[in-house]
């Protein structure tokens, strides 16, 4: 039990990220990550990954609830900034979060995600968490091949946005060309 504990610590998600100043900011900016971006690059845009329904990761389960075993919508997304891939987006959305006003985040398409989420002022995010992620860990696995940089590190962060008992858990993962000047 002790030995899983410790394990589970260690491959857990922080609260605080223990980072270099330059990926910091991107990483603790609790603001629109899409508003971010669009201010930043000219050319923006989203690029759909994978739209599927599947079960989530046990970390993203354990966040989301019991009802998140079962099968949920798997959207992964490339945040495109002047043409070059800038956050890799894996967003959970449990089947029941995606009714009533939610109903339409199943089909966003090329759509930024976090431009519906942060348009509806009722909806809540909870604190971010921040991971250092391994080649091996499940969420890194899960970035296209042909946009990885072999020995980059790659930061991840994580939160919920709720509206009402509605819950998607959406996670960023920040790529090499993020810090491009």
């Amino acid at each position: 039990m002790k030995i899983y504990h410790q394990r589970q610590k260690r491959h857990g998600w922080l609260k605080r990220p223990i980072c270099t100043p330059d990926i910091r900011p991107w990483l603790i900016d609790d603001g629109s990550l899409t508003a971010r971006l669009k201010a930043r690059y000219a050319d923006f845009s989203v690029q759909p990954v994978v739209l599927e329904y599947a079960k989530a990761f046990r970390d993203e389960a354990e966040k989301l609830g019991p009802k998140a075993y079962q099968t949920a919508l798997i959207r992964e997304v490339l945040l495109m900034g002047n043409g070059q891939p800038a956050v890799f987006a894996h967003s959970v959305l449990p089947r029941a979060s995606l009714r009533g006003q939610w109903r339409i985040l199943g089909k966003l398409g090329s759509k930024p995600l976090g431009e519906a989420l942060f348009a509806n002022p009722r909806v809540k995010r909870t604190a971010l968490e921040y991971k250092k992620l391994s080649a091996c860990s499940p969420i890194s696995m899960r970035v296209p091949e042909h946009i990885q940089i072999k020995g980059a590190v790659l930061w991840a962060r994580r939160s919920l946005f709720k509206l009402g008992r509605a819950k998607i858990l959406v996670t960023e993962v920040f790529l090499p060309h993020i810090l491009a000047p």
